[in-house]
This record gives structure tokens, sequence and C-alpha cells, in this order.
């Protein structure tokens, strides 16, 4: 039985003006993209945020996904590298940072010089794929809430039913993923299990919560789905919108998106530049 890839996790990251950010490793004295391995049950997305921290000392927020990386290490191994655009968050100023044995230079090129200084050709074939989605994108993330009580063990009023145990430990698990894309607005079904599933990031962050009857099972319309999407496309934040299965379609087709399974505690991303969704992913706790 081959062993299993080695797992990575990194980050195109990009400001405006089209400059790049890249590190050099002494070891094998390389410009790259900052990236690392997986710490033990890390998810890739918490991973791709703390590798470009550490590497060069820039917070960043999570854009588009782009292709995976799969090579050949030099033991014989394969590691497979999962990578997605990346915009600051804050200041972009790595004149501060201190090289290190690992990484001994960090710096901001133009987008063409990077093309260059680039020393391997996979890295120059994922900076092609990001340019087209280098331009700063907001995320709408929309979420199924975490597994909850089945109907026929409850006999209240089904909006009070609340998430398990499984549930509540998939809200924690959602709370790095929902930073990792900048989420500062939080917006939910009233229903007691989405509103669950979101308290962990409330409650870490601090950022308000709003809650829908129209996001509900009971109370959902069209009209009043669509209403709450295009608001949230027009707000200028990075959002996330909790609901249940049966309201997931309106949802997506109210972002002309296809309907996309969703399993309890799963989310779809949805990039999205002057109201139009240009890049989706699903991602699970």
């Amino acid at each position: 039985m081959e062993p299993r890839d080695v797992r990575a996790a990194g980050a195109v990251v990009t400001r405006k003006g089209g400059d790049v950010l890249l590190v050099h490793r002494p070891k094998y004295d390389d410009w790259s993209f900052p990236k690392g391995k997986l710490d033990p049950g890390e998810h890739v997305v918490t991973a791709a945020v703390r590798e470009v921290a550490e590497e060069t000392g820039i917070d960043v927020r999570l854009g588009p996904a782009l292709s995976s990386q799969r090579y050949r290490m030099s033991n014989g191994r394969y590691k497979t590298v999962e990578y997605w655009t990346a915009r600051v968050v804050g200041s972009d100023d790595v004149s501060r940072y201190q090289p290190n044995d690992e990484i001994d230079a960090v710096e901001w090129v133009p987008w063409d010089a990077a093309v260059r200084r680039l020393t391997y050709a996979h890295d120059c074939e994922t900076l092609a794929e990001a340019r087209p989605l280098r331009r700063k994108t907001r995320a709408l993330v929309v979420l199924r809430h975490g597994k909850a009580r089945s109907r026929g063990s409850w006999r209240k009023d089904d909006r009070l039913r609340p998430l398990v145990q499984l549930g509540e430990m998939q809200s924690e698990r959602l709370v790095p993923l929902l930073a990792a894309f900048d989420v500062t607005s939080v917006h939910t079904s009233s229903s007691t299990r989405c509103v669950q599933t979101v308290t962990p990031y409330v409650d870490t962050t601090g950022w308000p919560v709003k809650k829908y009857d129209e996001l509900s099972e009971e109370g959902a319309t069209a009209q009043g789905v669509v209403d709450v999407v295009d608001a949230l496309l027009e707000s200028g934040d990075s959002t996330v919108l909790c609901t249940h299965r049966p309201v997931l379609p309106t949802v997506l087709d109210a972002l002309r998106l296809p309907e996309t399974r969703l399993e309890p505690g799963w989310m779809l991303v949805a990039h999205h530049r002057k109201g139009r969704v240009v890049a989706t992913e699903v991602l699970q706790p």
C-alpha cells in the first residue's frame, strides 16, 4: 500500500497594483509562494491562512480556490498542495519580517517579474491561473445548519429543534473556516438550529448576527430570499447566510448558481464582485 500524499496548503497573495508575495527558502535556494504542511487534524483552509502568516508576517483572507499541485518530493513521496488566491487584511508591509532558517526573504514582486523569479514551472502555472482571479472579491458563504435532532424525536415547535452534539462540534469547527474568508456579517434563519450553528463564530469574533424568518423553513418565500441575497451582495461585506436544506435551492437560484447538495454543516463559498459570482467552492468542517 502506497503512503498517503503529504498534504500542504498555501496562497497566491496579491495587492493593489498587481504585486505578488513570494518567499525564498535558503535550504532549497528557491522562490515560491508561502505554503506549508497541515498540522494534525487541521483543515486545509485554516492551514493556508496560517502558513502565510507564519512565513511572511502578513494576515490574509482567501479568495477563489486554484488548482492543486501534486509532485514527487526528494524522498520519493508525493506532496499535494492546495492553493487559493488571497488578499491582505491590514498592513502589507514586509520590511519588518525577521529572516530565519526556513524563510530568509519575503518580497512583493511585480507580476511579470514574479514569472521570472519563481523557481518551478508548476508555480508559474499556478500564477497564470491566478491572474484573471486577482481582482478583489467578497465572499457570500451559504451555510447549511449543523446536524440537528431528528424531526421524529422532537415534539415541540420545529423552529426550536436544536443541534445534537455532532452539530455543536461542526459549528465550532466552522469558526476558523469563516474567518479564513474574513466573514464580518452574520445572517441566519431565526430557527434555533441555524442560530446555534453560527453562535460560536459570533461569540469568537463579536460580529453582530441578524436573524430572518424569511430564511426559515416556515417563513421562506422566493421573493423574501431574493431580497436577502441581493442585500448581502450589495453590502460590501463578506457574509455568511445560514439556512435549511429545503431553502438552499432558492438561495442558490437567487445567486444564479446550479443546485448543489450540502450536507449538515457544509458550506458553499460564493466569491463575488460587483454583484456577480465569479467562483464557488464547497467546504466541509
